[in-house]
């Protein structure tokens, strides 16, 4: 009876410790579970894309303390990697690192956004910010946004008042084998 009751309190005090997560931190917690890990993804808007033909690979590369790297793949092409950091009130900024072959940085680099607020467990949202809008000013309408559950992560991106979606679907369920390390990676 004492160990069914210690039990029950143990399971009240977890249920109540996941509650006091915010969704930002759940949604973090998501993504640490596949470090390591790398999977196919497809293509979901538009159906086809010439500059995204190839096989299409996610590598949660690198997890470390408030950042997570997942480079991108199409392909042959090794250029792109996503980086997510968590900021010291616990909002997740979204950046995307674009490299050369020879590691070097492409002109076009370091933009993104960073969430508003906290979010939920499975969706978290990146309107453009200020340094993406000097970059790239008709970018200055984009929201990304990072959808993770049990079986699926997709990146999305909406470019507001004018018709550009982009949105890939990458399989949690099937991890592949990881590819070579990104351009720019020195491992």
């Amino acid at each position: 009876m004492k160990y069914l009751f210690s039990l029950s309190v143990f399971l009240l005090s977890f249920q109540l410790q996941a509650q006091e997560l915010t969704g930002a931190e759940q949604f973090w917690s998501k993504l640490e579970l596949h470090c390591g890990k790398a999977y196919e993804g497809k293509l979901v808007s538009p159906e086809s894309d010439p500059r995204f033909a190839g096989r299409l690979v996610m590598h949660v590369r690198s997890c470390e303390d408030g950042r997570i790297r997942i480079p991108f793949f199409v392909g042959e092409d090794r250029s792109r990697t996503w980086v997510l950091t968590k900021d010291e009130s616990g909002l997740i900024q979204l950046k995307h690192d674009h490299r050369h072959e020879d590691g070097s940085e492409d002109k076009v680099t370091q933009y993104g956004g960073k969430a508003t607020n906290t979010g939920s467990a499975l969706i978290q949202f990146f309107p453009a910010d200020q340094f993406t809008a000097g970059l790239l000013p008709a970018a200055v309408g984009n929201v990304w946004w990072i959808t993770v559950d049990e079986t699926s992560f997709t990146y999305n991106l909406r470019r507001l008042g004018s018709d550009t979606l982009f949105s890939v679907k990458f399989d949690l369920t099937k991890p592949v084998y990881a590819p070579e390390a990104p351009w720019g990676w020195k491992d």
